[in-house]
């Protein structure tokens, strides 16, 4: 679908916008308790959202990993939806002018994508962006979840606003770390967002995660978001997790001393080593099966 003027993106509508905040949550990545993903989806199903431009998945996407979807009706192969990853526009509830960068995380081209991204960008009059992400860190259910930031050091005044993980770290990227030094170079503002999700639960949805990562992009950015439905699921959510953890003595020990730890001092967010929550985590999915329950 490459466009004839030989970029890598086809843009849909070009109706002029304010000054929008582009919020990015592409799957693929690290995500936690589906805490970006659901985030996104919250935002983004609060009104209506129209299609800016999408990208070349010919270009940027492994379409044998990300295989498209065929329609069949009686044998009949009436449709195939390609994986595609799209910027869409859409309001906030006071009608600030947001953008969302959604669908698939490139495989290929991450520079070409990056460029791409900047001239969207520029071109829009973006004046800021925030990445979504969640991580698996050693914190517990029971306490309110923290949100740390990364940014280029163009933007550590916005890590400073939101909270910083200490240390030194060498970690995989995801598009995201590329989109940040692009936008820097081009002299956008750029911060991602990570929501710390309890790694016992890490493998299912924590919508208490998703509820920290809107209510921090509202209040970072000066939008509004309604994340009421949010923390209502996020409260029934934590009601089945203590009733888990309640029946198994050595898993309460486990959520005690991860209290212990997380109100003594939350030292490095991103955790030097993790207490092992992998039954708690198997018992947790069997729990929401509704198995042997």
């Amino acid at each position: 679908m490459s466009p004839e003027d030989g970029t890598l993106y086809r843009v849909h509508q070009d109706r002029p916008l304010h000054r929008p905040v582009l919020v990015i949550g592409l799957e693929g990545w690290v995500d936690a308790g589906l805490g970006a993903a659901t985030a996104i989806a919250s935002m983004l199903a609060a009104g209506t959202s129209e299609l800016v431009a999408t990208f070349d998945g010919d270009h940027f996407l492994d379409q044998r990993a990300r295989r498209p979807v065929v329609h069949l009706v009686d044998g009949v192969n009436t449709e195939i939806t390609w994986p595609q990853t799209q910027l869409r526009a859409a309001h906030d509830e006071a009608g600030n002018d947001v953008l969302y960068l959604v669908g698939p995380e490139p495989d290929f081209h991450w520079r070409g994508f990056v460029d791409s991204m900047v001239e969207l960008s520029l071109r829009l009059g973006t004046r800021l962006a925030v990445g979504l992400g969640a991580f698996p860190a050693p914190a517990p259910h029971t306490r309110p979840v923290r949100l740390v930031a990364t940014a280029p050091p163009s933007c550590a005044e916005l890590i400073e606003r939101v909270g910083r993980s200490r240390g030194e770290l060498e970690v995989p990227a995801g598009v995201s770390s590329a989109l940040e030094v692009g936008f820097a170079d081009a002299g956008i503002d750029m911060v991602t967002l990570w929501a710390r999700v309890p790694h016992y639960v890490a493998a299912m949805a924590f919508p208490e995660a998703s509820a920290a990562l809107v209510d921090g992009l509202a209040s970072l950015a000066g939008l509004s978001f309604d994340s009421s439905d949010l923390h209502r699921a996020a409260d029934a959510s934590r009601r089945q997790v203590d009733q888990v953890i309640a029946g198994n003595s050595e898993h309460v020990a486990m959520v005690k001393k991860l209290e212990e730890s997380v109100d003594a001092s939350e030292g490095n967010p991103l955790g030097d080593t993790l207490p092992s929550g992998d039954e708690l985590a198997a018992e947790l999915e069997q729990f929401l099966r509704g198995e042997d329950h």
